[in-house]
């Protein structure tokens, strides 16, 4: 079933109105699936049978596999966005931040797998209302993580550095790690999060006495 065709529900209203437990479930469902088959090639159907419940009755809480996309994506930031505003209300050091946000994107491949490669892989399939209104979430986490940097540099925890090209490089290290990201491999997510935080920080040049 192509993503744009569904039933409508009667009131437009419906699905916010519905046990927030059973969309919670169709949301994680619906990711898993995403992630074994592809975005394209699950129907609403397929999303249905996942679950355990009748196309019909799934039409009750989303009106179409787009909304449940946004959900994925929505739900995805939210969690970035309260973890990273709860440390920084406890005054953590920038370091330590910079370290957190990293085990945050990480760690997020072990217990959200299947929100993390829709997140990555298929934001250009969100309608336009909710592709703009992702696209703002998404600036104002980049910005926190951009303040951190910037905070760090202020109180000479940092060397002066960009802290635009220092937040690109720290995304560029952990969003694509879920690509090749083994859960029976030697280390963890949290593992490879402090050996890409040591390499951010400290480079991977020896030190003058050859340490």
């Amino acid at each position: 079933m192509p993503a744009h065709s569904h039933t409508p529900a009667a009131d437009g209203r419906a699905a916010t109105r519905r046990p927030p437990k059973r969309r919670a479930e169709i949301i994680e469902r619906s990711a898993a699936l995403f992630d074994a088959r592809g975005y394209h090639s699950a129907s609403m159907e397929d999303i249905a049978a996942a679950v355990g419940i009748r196309k019909t009755t799934l039409y009750h809480y989303f009106r179409s596999k787009d909304e449940i996309l946004a959900c994925i994506h929505d739900e995805f930031l939210d969690l970035l966005i309260e973890r990273q505003q709860r440390r920084a209300a406890l005054g953590m050091r920038p370091d330590q931040l910079v370290l957190e946000t990293m085990e945050d994107i990480l760690e997020l491949m072990e217990t959200h797998r299947g929100h993390v490669r829709v997140f990555f892989e298929h934001h250009r399939e969100l309608p336009p209302d909710a592709h703009e209104a992702i696209s703002r979430k998404r600036k104002r986490y980049e910005e926190e993580v951009r303040a951190t940097i910037r905070d760090g540099v202020e109180q000479g925890a940092f060397r002066p550095v960009d802290p635009g090209m220092a937040t690109l490089a720290l995304f560029g290290m952990c969003n694509w790690a879920y690509q090749w990201y083994d859960a029976s491999g030697p280390l963890s997510a949290r593992q490879i999060a402090h050996t890409f935080w040591d390499m951010l920080l400290r480079g991977i040049a020896s030190r003058p006495d050859g340490r």
